[in-house]
C-alpha cells in the first residue's frame, strides 16, 4: 500500500501562486454565493407577487354573478348607480 503524500512546494514562488489561485478561487466562490442569495430574495419576491395576484383573481372571480344571474357585473367595485327605466331624464309630455 501506498501511503498519500502532501505535496510540499519546494519553494516560495510555488507556493505564493497557489495562495494566489486560492484567493482568486475564494473570490469566485463568493461572487457565487452573492448571485445564489440575490437569486433566491428575487424568487422569493416574485413568488410572493403571484400569490397576491392569484388572490387577487380569485376575488374578482369571487364577485362574478351565477350564471343565473343577470344583473350588471361590477367587477371594480364602483358604486352602481342603479338604472330605472322611468327615469331616463327624457322630458315627459304628460
Amino acid at each position: 500500500m501506498t501511503e498519500y503524500t502532501p505535496h510540499i512546494p519546494s519553494d516560495s514562488t510555488e507556493s505564493d501562486s497557489i495562495a494566489e489561485s486560492l484567493q482568486r478561487l475564494s473570490k469566485k466562490i463568493q461572487l457565487i454565493s452573492d448571485a445564489v442569495k440575490t437569486l433566491h430574495q428575487e424568487r422569493s419576491q416574485l413568488e410572493t407577487k403571484i400569490e397576491d395576484a392569484q388572490k387577487r383573481i380569485q376575488h374578482i372571480l369571487s364577485r362574478l354573478p351565477e350564471q343565473s344571474d343577470a344583473r350588471q357585473l361590477n367587477l371594480l367595485g364602483d358604486p352602481v348607480t342603479p338604472t330605472n327605466p322611468e327615469d331616463d331624464n327624457e322630458p315627459t309630455t304628460h
